[in-house]
């Protein structure tokens, strides 16, 4: 077995990332991180064993480590390494045991933290309303309690099952052992029961962690939107009026007592609130300094329905961006024009008139705004935050209520970011920070193309073009008018109905259930790659000359980045295959902030369609050639000559023809039907695809070794997977050789390498 020596703070395993191995922990020990929670595995430990298919968290090591790696993904896997070596048996089922036991433990803890935080909250909000009442005060609005709800776990742990573990390792431990050990299957089947545990105990785990950084603002945060807030306010106006502050105190520090105890707050922010409540002098200010320190009652009301506070929000944004006093009230009337229409939906000349003025005043307004905030380093208010990220401008067009949402909802925009994952705004921040580059148009030339081509036709000079070649502002106006307008418009969906300011006519559920997030995104992706291993693989060279490699092709996963639209639409698309000429750089998708569409049929679209353009980029000219063998070079030949192709039934002939017609002759289209069909059907082994398109499906979108265990007892997909499997073991064996030569040689396996033999093994 391999041994891997780690360094302090050094990332073991990434949460999302596919587990195509355990990690037995020979010295030292590493963190399992979630978030705020953390758990220590130790000495005899193992990385890996609690998960599936992939890693549920981070794997962090706390000190210098050396790790022993075991290639297992299944319980076969399991069990030819507790075959090969009797003695490690012991081992692996004490760990897993343990950190059940472990695990189980922390659930516990998390479980009491989360029913205090619910009880508490809504106790310091009743006492809040019966303080208010009894000193005859008027309750300040916090509308945010109107969401709040106690948390529904999907994922549960029972309470039998932490008896039992308990007392499992408590009393009986060594006798559990000494029985289990004796024999491979008893061990490996209480080591996969212990493990399947475990996962769920995980996501239970990631629900109550997920529940409290969600809610963790009702109580006390940086905003100072917040039931300390209400209390602070209450206090006072309770001075003013010479009342006593005591009962109020006590809520306060009852709240900071808490806040402190729960160990998920930032204690900079804890203090700070904390200091401001002590310091203040209640009783003795003017009025007047009332709103500066307590009042966020305006900020609630902003969202008022009469026409007024309405423009109030639209005034803002405009303001922000630059605008005059006429100019304000050109889009304020174009909007009420707009929206006094009878049907806003309707495509008659009227409707699209307005659309059509409104659209370049949307995307004007959106670069002004962008540039302020990054001047003033991202300082924006949240009704800001509202347009930059929803496509949010009036209170009227989006209704009240979706209005309330989505102000609350910018308080936990985190949600819709991720290392892959971006809203707009952080899309178009990356790039002003140099970050990312920006997409290519809608004539395939990204920007520093763009400026060649202005160089050829002569618009800049050579010298211009240095000078605009790192110019932030040109860049990120570069993506607001290609990617940005276009991708907007596409991923809404109705293109001849699209107005890129947020309707509520778009909303058809609340915005809580329409969002899109970063967790909903990747576990869509990863219920796919669980089907289809290898979408995100590519090719690409290693090379050690002095080690004995000058040219090995290599299988890299490559995750696409995902920008999330700023509208509520139906559609997503695959905008550029990847960042830049290199093959390793991430494929770009988009999607709408707000969709009521499946997801995962979404996703499972776009990545058809991604799997066809990526193989003609990187085939280049050869992409239809059939001499140059590939995805779409098989699949052009498989549809230009179906009609003189044996093979196919009548039928199956008279399905391509139809199938052809609604893809408007597009092959490509025909090959996305066929990959849904595939992702969705034939992965279970209900036939939708003829014998043709399934062979080419299987040898370049191969199913993972799992469904092809499954599927090899099916007679239509046996022969197709005995050859897949075939050629993986050729070329494992090859690989392998490879890399023997090349350690003889004296050189290092790193992750890339590693990876690639694994993936032959997937």
């Amino acid at each position: 077995m391999e041994v891997l020596k780690v360094q302090k703070g050094q990332i073991v395993a990434k949460k999302n990332d596919k587990v195509k191995e355990w990690y037995f922990i020979q010295e030292g020990s590493v963190i399992q991180k979630y978030a705020f929670v953390e758990l220590e595995l130790k000495q005899n430990g193992i990385v890996g064993i609690l998960e599936n298919d992939r890693f549920l968290c981070d794997y962090i090591a706390a000190e210098d480590s050396v790790l022993e790696v075991f290639p297992c993904e299944s319980s076969e896997d399991l069990q030819g390494i507790l075959s090969n070596d009797a003695k490690i048996r012991r081992y692996f089922l004490k760990a897993a045991i343990e950190q059940r036991q472990q695990m189980l433990q922390v659930y516990a803890g998390l479980e009491v933290r989360c029913k205090q935080f619910h009880t508490f909250i809504e106790t310091f909000y009743n006492d809040y309303k019966t303080i208010c009442n009894q000193y005859q005060l008027e309750e300040q609005p916090f509308s945010k309690m109107d969401y709040f709800h106690s948390l529904e776990m999907r994922h549960k742990a029972e309470k039998w099952e932490m008896d039992n573990s308990s007392s499992l390792v408590t009393n009986y431990l060594e006798e559990y052992l000494n029985l289990l050990e004796k024999d491979d299957s008893l061990c490996v089947g209480a080591i996969m029961e212990a493990s399947a545990q475990m996962r769920r105990v995980a996501q239970g785990i990631s629900e109550m962690v997920a529940y409290l950084l969600y809610n963790k603002d009702l109580l006390i945060s940086e905003s100072g939107k917040d039931i300390f807030q209400l209390f602070f306010d209450l206090a006072i106006r309770a001075g003013l009026n010479h009342e006593e502050l005591e009962p109020i105190n006590k809520e306060v520090k009852l709240i900071i007592e808490l806040v402190e105890k729960l160990k998920i707050y930032d204690q900079r922010v804890i203090d700070y609130r904390w200091s401001e409540y002590q310091n203040y002098e209640f009783g003795s200010n003017g009025l007047e300094e009332v709103a500066s320190v307590g009042v966020f009652g305006e900020d609630e009301e902003e969202f008022e329905s009469d026409e007024e506070e309405s423009e109030d929000c639209l005034e803002h944004i405009l303001t922000y961006a630059g605008f005059d006093e006429s100019q304000i009230e050109d889009v304020r009337n174009k909007i009420r024009e707009y929206r006094e229409l009878p049907d806003m939906l309707s495509t008659d000349d009227e409707a699209y008139r307005i659309r059509k003025q409104l659209t370049p005043v949307f995307y004007d307004v959106y670069y002004k705004v962008f540039m302020r905030a990054m001047q003033e380093q991202g300082q924006t208010t949240p009704i800001l935050e509202m347009f930059l990220n929803f496509g949010f401008m009036d209170v009227q067009m989006v209704g009240e209520d979706n209005a309330n949402a989505l102000y609350d909802l910018t308080e936990h925009l985190d949600l819709c970011n991720s290392e892959h994952v971006y809203t707009m705004y952080e899309w178009l921040k990356a790039i002003y920070e140099g970050r990312k580059e920006p997409s290519k148009n809608e004539f395939d030339l990204d920007y520093s193309q763009y400026l060649l081509e202005k160089l050829k036709t002569k618009q800049i000079t050579e010298a211009q073009m240095k000078q605009l070649q790192d110019n932030r502002e040109l860049k990120v106006k570069y993506e607001i008018q290609n990617m940005f307008t276009s991708g907007n418009r596409a991923t809404y969906g109705k293109i001849s109905t699209f107005c890129p300011i947020l309707g509520e006519y778009d909303l058809i559920n609340s915005v809580e259930k329409m969002l899109v997030t970063a967790e909903r995104l990747e576990e869509v992706i990863n219920q796919i790659r669980k089907i289809d291993f290898s979408v995100f693989y590519r090719e690409v060279l290693f090379s050690d000359p002095d080690k004995g490699i000058n040219h090995e092709n290599i299988m890299k996963e490559v995750l696409p980045d995902i920008i999330l639209m700023p509208n509520a639409g139906t559609k997503a698309m695959m905008w550029q295959e990847t960042a830049g000429v290199k093959r390793d750089t991430s494929a770009r998708f988009m999607f709408p902030i707000f969709t009521a569409v499946d997801l995962e049929d979404m996703m499972i679209e776009t990545m058809g369609r991604y799997r066809w353009e990526i193989c003609r980029k990187i085939q280049g000219v050869h992409w239809n050639d059939i001499r140059e063998k590939s995805l779409t070079a098989e699949y052009c030949d498989y549809i230009q000559f179906y009609r003189k192709n044996f093979e196919l039934s009548a039928d199956a002939k008279e399905k391509l023809k139809n199938a052809l017609f609604r893809a408007k002759n597009n092959y490509r289209e025909v090959f996305v039907k066929d990959y849904q069909n595939w992702i969705k059907y034939e992965s279970r082994g209900s036939y939708r695809l003829n014998k043709v398109s399934r062979q080419i499906l299987m040898t370049y979108c191969p199913f993972s070794k799992e469904l092809r265990n499954e599927l090899k007892a099916n007679p239509m997909y046996q022969e197709l997977l005995n050859r897949y499997d075939i050629q993986c073991s050729r070329s494992a064996k090859r690989i392998l050789a490879v890399y023997d030569k090349y350690k003889r040689a004296g050189g290092e396996l790193n992750q890339d390498l590693r990876d690639n033999l694994l993936y032959y093994q997937m």
